[in-house]
């Protein structure tokens, strides 16, 4: 039995994320059909890949080899994909995109309306995904192309910064004068809404903000989606780290208040594997993104992997 591309994919999905159910969720297919593409591998290969414990599947010694070579096969599969089109000579297929959640700030919507008006035989699939998944989907070849807030860190992506987003920090309206008049230590006390781990850049400007000043926030729930987060901060759970085009908004409305001492700021970026600059698809992306953001500019990876 042949291995096709899609089992491969899918072994590589479970073996980064340990478990069956997150793996099929991140490829958008069934649990069964996950488990169907690994047994098929493993099958093929007559070589067991994972230790299935309580809570997760683990990599045999084996298993982390192969994955090794399964990455490299995929980028290759790619990169054979690119060339096809190149001979084929016209601008024609499908591009799979992670983004973040907020299409506000990313402007994906326009980039999209952009890149079909150029070229109307190019289809788009988007999906909304944190920055840590998203560059995980754009390693393995899920994902074509990223937009993400985050730093240009992976030595094997080119980046492209978009623009720089403002953040504040927000709460409840009915908490305005608490939250007006708090000291950085005060506003630690409060009750807090955090992202979870996979949320590389709340995480980490909460981190510029508080625990480089020696606090620990009150955390009394977690978000893995912005706009579920601000869900809770409008019911009057706790504060949070907010856009500033949300801030806006919600001080318009008048249910909100925010701190006029903590702001911080992140950039946004557009990424790709680095080996496919000259795909025929990702220029045509890249070209109706600097339609959006003209001042898009090339950015130096500052990593290593």
């Amino acid at each position: 039995m042949l291995i096709d591309l899609v089992q491969l994919r899918t072994f590589v999905a479970v073996a980064e994320e340990q478990h069956l159910t997150r793996a099929a969720e991140r490829l958008h297919v069934s649990q069964s059909a996950a488990s169907a593409h690994v047994r098929a591998v493993e099958e093929s290969l007559d070589t067991q890949l994972f230790i299935r414990t309580n809570r997760s599947l683990e990599l045999t010694r084996a298993g982390q080899l192969l994955l090794i070579k399964a990455k490299a096969l995929l980028n290759e599969a790619t990169l054979f994909t690119s060339f096809a089109r190149e001979i084929h000579g016209k601008l024609e297929g499908h591009l799979v995109l992670g983004s973040t959640s907020d299409p506000t700030s990313s402007r994906i919507g326009d980039v999209i309306a952009a890149l079909r008006h150029a070229h109307p035989l190019i289809t788009v699939d988007l999906r909304a995904r944190p920055s840590t998944g998203a560059q995980e989907g754009l390693k393995t070849g899920e994902l074509d192309m990223i937009l993400l807030l985050g730093r240009a860190t992976n030595a094997a992506f080119t980046y492209y910064r978009l623009t720089t987003i403002p953040f504040r920090v927000a709460g409840p309206a009915a908490w305005k004068e608490k939250i007006e008049g708090a000291s950085w230590a005060e506003l630690a006390a409060l009750p807090w809404i955090c992202p979870t781990d996979s949320s590389v850049a709340y995480s980490t400007m909460l981190k510029q903000l508080f625990e480089e000043r020696g606090l620990e926030l009150n955390t009394v729930a977690r978000f893995d989606n912005a706009a579920l987060g601000r869900a809770m901060l409008e019911a009057g759970v706790g504060l949070m780290l907010m856009r500033e085009e949300h801030v806006q908004h919600g001080l318009a409305q008048g249910v909100l208040a925010t701190s006029p001492i903590a702001r911080a700021e992140f950039p946004l970026f557009v990424a790709h594997v680095s080996s496919r600059l000259n795909d025929p698809l990702v220029r045509a992306f890249l070209a109706a993104v600097m339609q959006v953001w003209p001042g898009m500019a090339l950015t130096p990876s500052q990593g290593s992997s």
